[in-house]
C-alpha cells in the first residue's frame, strides 16, 4: 500500500501562525503597519491543486489579490483567475510534472496583466530582501519567494509561497504556504528565508529569489459591477 501524508510538522525554528506565539506576531505587526499586504492575500488564498503547482498556486492567489480581471471566463459567467488558466509559457500537463521556474513565473504573471521585477538570490543583499518585505508589508507591491525548502529545514525542494508580512522588530517573514496540506502558514527568520532563496535551482543552474508583482498599467481591473475595464475608467 502506498504511504500517504497528512501534514509536516513544521521545524522548531519556524513559528506556526495560529500558534499563540504566531498569534502574538501577528498582533505585534498589524500594529506596526507590518500587515497591511496580508488582508488583500488572506481574501484570495487557496491551497495549489497539484503537487507541483505551487508556483501557480502562488500566482492566482497574487493576481486575484491585484484585482486583475482575466478577461475570460472561469466558470460560467464568472471571470477569475484559476490555475487551469495558466497555460500561456509551458503547458499544463509539463508544470504539472515538473512545476515552473522563477522565469517561467515572471513570464506568467507578465501574460496575464501583470509588472514584474526578478531579484536573484545570490547577487540581492540582505538589506535588498529586507526592502523587499517592507514592501509586502506595505501592499504597494505582491512579493512571491522561491526557496528551497531543504535549507530551511523542511521536506522537498523548490516551492514558491506569497509572503504576508513583516515583522521588522524581530526581522521574521510571514510565508503564505500554498501547500497547506504540508505546511500551515508560518513565521521564520527572514535572513534564514534569504539564504534558502540564493541556492541554485538544478534544473536552469541558476539560483532562486523572489519576485516583486504589480498590476500593469494597462491591466484590467475588476470592476464590483462585473464589467471589465482598462485601469483608470471607474
Amino acid at each position: 500500500m502506498r504511504e500517504t501524508f497528512h501534514r509536516r510538522a513544521l521545524p522548531t525554528d519556524a513559528i506556526a501562525f495560529s500558534s499563540p506565539e504566531g498569534r502574538g506576531l501577528f498582533s505585534e505587526a498589524l500594529a506596526s503597519a507590518g500587515l497591511n499586504g496580508y488582508f488583500p492575500l488572506a481574501e484570495q488564498f487557496h491551497t495549489q491543486s497539484e503537487p507541483a503547482f505551487c508556483g501557480l498556486g502562488s500566482l492566482v492567489v497574487t493576481l486575484n489579490a491585484l484585482s486583475i480581471d482575466p478577461g475570460r471566463s472561469w466558470k460560467g459567467p464568472w471571470r477569475w483567475f484559476a490555475e487551469e488558466m495558466l497555460d500561456c509559457c509551458a503547458p499544463l500537463a509539463d508544470i504539472r510534472e515538473r512545476g515552473v521556474d522563477v522565469e517561467e513565473f515572471a513570464c506568467l504573471a507578465r501574460c496575464n496583466g501583470a509588472d514584474v521585477e526578478v531579484r536573484r538570490g545570490d547577487v540581492s543583499n540582505l538589506e535588498a530582501w529586507r526592502a523587499a518585505l517592507a514592501m509586502a508589508a506595505s501592499g504597494e507591491a505582491v512579493v512571491v519567494a522561491s526557496y528551497d525548502r531543504a535549507a530551511m529545514g523542511q521536506t522537498g525542494s523548490g516551492h514558491f509561497s506569497p509572503i504576508g508580512g513583516y515583522h521588522a522588530r524581530k526581522d521574521l517573514a510571514l510565508i503564505l504556504d500554498v501547500a497547506r496540506f504540508k505546511y500551515p502558514p508560518h513565521w521564520v527568520s527572514a535572513e534564514r528565508l534569504w539564504q534558502a532563496m540564493a541556492c541554485v535551482d538544478p534544473t536552469t543552474g541558476l539560483a532562486r529569489g523572489w519576485i516583486v508583482v504589480r498590476r500593469s498599467a494597462g491591466a484590467r481591473i475588476t470592476d464590483p459591477g462585473g464589467c471589465c475595464v482598462p485601469e483608470g475608467a471607474i
